[in-house]
């Protein structure tokens, strides 16, 4: 049996549950349960404090969790990042007040920084020859410059609305972060193959996720170019309709591109088009 840790509460919380409901794992943590085991595959679950995490997996007490990458980084564990989950995407910034002159990081020269990641935030200003002082905090990192703990901040950021109401702006972006799947050194060849299970249907959701499966009906003299715009995982499928001249053609477009494929397809007088939702996709 497989062992992974992932967030007990916050931001990451419901969606690594939901990542799993997703990959067909049924898991129950009725009143709030610190451990519980899956139903229907051999996978047991730990929920812990995120910053608690890497340390848990680091010690072999899990074999593998779910993690924001900046926790990851901060606490420098020797634990491997198998897989970037796409969810939970913040970014670690620096912010100063609003009425602050800032042109460059050498405005923070000499400056007081608060922050909860302090190796993160030391280690980017080593990297760009920046003398200031760290001053490490827990918790409402927000509110330092105003009470006149600190000259500016460091602290995670998604919307910027907190900063914002406290008055701040973003000024450097210290590190993009998202949820990863991390794992342990020396897993067992039995728990290895239960990981590589694990991941093969997260990549199934996921890749589901960034794609669409659509269906038209097209003219045949145009099947060249459409087939040419829509070309799939190898290449659309084509079944001639009843009415003479007209086929159907089916394929999966990438999320990304849908719109423009879309656009495209009408100028090549495809007609009828269904775009239906991949719920899981086998690669």
């Amino acid at each position: 049996m497989l062992r992974i840790a992932i967030q007990k509460s916050g931001r990451l919380y419901e969606e690594s549950v939901r990542l799993l409901k997703e990959c067909g794992i049924q898991v129950n943590n009725g009143n709030k349960q610190l451990k519980t085991v899956a139903e229907n595959f051999p996978l047991e679950i730990f929920f812990l404090r995120d910053d608690d995490i890497p340390q848990y997996v680091f010690d072999a007490v899990a074999d593998v969790g779910i993690v924001g990458e900046n926790i990851l980084l901060e606490t420098n564990k020797e634990i491997e990042l198998v897989y970037r989950l796409g969810f939970g995407k913040c970014r670690l910034s620096l912010a100063v007040p609003k009425h602050m002159k800032y042109d460059s990081l050498k405005d923070l020269e000499g400056k007081k920084i608060a922050t909860t990641y302090v190796y993160l935030t030391q280690q980017f200003l080593d990297d760009n020859k920046i003398n200031a002082e760290i001053h490490s905090i827990s918790g409402s990192v927000e509110i330092a410059p105003g009470i006149g703990l600190a000259d500016a901040i460091c602290d995670l950021v998604s919307s910027g609305s907190t900063l914002f109401t406290n008055n701040l702006k973003e000024v450097e972006t210290v590190l993009h972060s998202e949820a990863v799947l991390v794992a342990g050194k020396g897993l067992s060849e039995e728990k290895n193959h239960i990981l590589q299970k694990l991941i093969r249907r997260i990549n199934a959701v996921k890749t589901a996720k960034n794609n669409k499966y659509i269906l038209l009906n097209a003219p045949n003299h145009q099947l060249k170019n459409i087939a040419a715009v829509l070309p799939g995982s190898k290449a659309p499928t084509i079944v001639p309709l009843a009415e003479e001249g007209w086929s159907s053609v089916q394929s999966v477009v990438n999320e990304n591109d849908f719109w423009e494929v879309i656009e495209k397809l009408k100028e090549l007088e495809a007609q009828g088009i269904l775009v239906v939702p991949i719920e899981k996709m086998i690669m």
